[in-house]
């Protein structure tokens, strides 16, 4: 197992956190079993590099001036909201003869055919997975090749992942990490011809002369007014 190497300090508590971040300084905690809690600080660039490569599940041998080597697991990373840069580390100490017990992410590896040339839709019920094993045997990822997935409803559950022996597997065997659907089609809804109870028809014809003989009468009302001014 390659050795990971990270440098870290003692923090000085009388430096506020926010004002050793300016100095591009990590707070961060070192804690677990058998050891003193620490308060240390790390160099921010130096972090970033190391932990997008080593993540959450391989075993960092910390370097703490003064206190000598210490091999780590990082527990916690907190990022600000608003920048996402880190701003706070745990360290949680490990012995290399305890198992340990975290979680692996999933990643899918290729394209599913019956994605490509079916036409389903690829869903992902895990991403991570829960496993027990001795520091020196943690891997930083699980890669499944979704290139097996032929068939519209075919999937990959727990019980296809193969690891080594000396890892055990928690997550319930009979879990569905990954399978293909089939597409599902828009309903659209039939469009109703109206029935002959939704039209009104009317059949009833107009009284004849009933608007007409309104004017007829106003016309002999002025005639009259007009031989009376006369």
């Amino acid at each position: 197992m390659e050795q990971v190497l990270l440098p870290a300090k003692i923090r000085d508590l009388s430096v506020k956190a926010k004002n050793l971040r300016k100095m591009n300084f990590i707070p961060a905690e070192f804690y677990g079993h058998g050891v003193q809690n620490m308060s240390l600080q790390l160099d921010y660039q130096t972090f970033r590099k190391l932990f997008k490569k080593a993540g959450y599940n391989t075993v960092i041998t910390l370097e703490i001036d003064g206190n000598g080597e210490k091999s780590v697991l990082v527990h916690e990373v907190d990022r600000n909201p608003v920048t996402d840069l880190f701003s706070h580390v745990e360290f949680i100490n490990v012995r290399m003869d305890e198992a340990v017990t975290t979680t692996v992410p999933v990643r899918l590896e290729g394209t599913a055919p019956a994605v490509r040339d079916g036409g389903g839709v690829l869903v992902q019920s895990l991403d991570e997975i829960e496993i027990t094993c001795l520091p020196g045997d943690l891997i930083p990822e699980i890669v499944l090749n979704i290139e097996l997935l032929t068939e519209i409803n075919m999937g990959l559950h727990v019980s296809d992942v193969k690891l080594s022996d000396k890892i055990k597997i928690l997550t319930d065997p009979e879990a569905s990490i990954v399978m293909v659907a089939a597409p599902q089609e828009e309903e659209v809804a039939p469009v109703e011809a109206p029935t002959a109870a939704d039209v009104e028809i009317t059949t009833a014809k107009p009284e004849e002369g009933a608007e007409g003989a309104a004017p007829a009468a106003e016309g002999k009302a002025e005639a009259k007014e007009g031989n009376k001014e006369e």
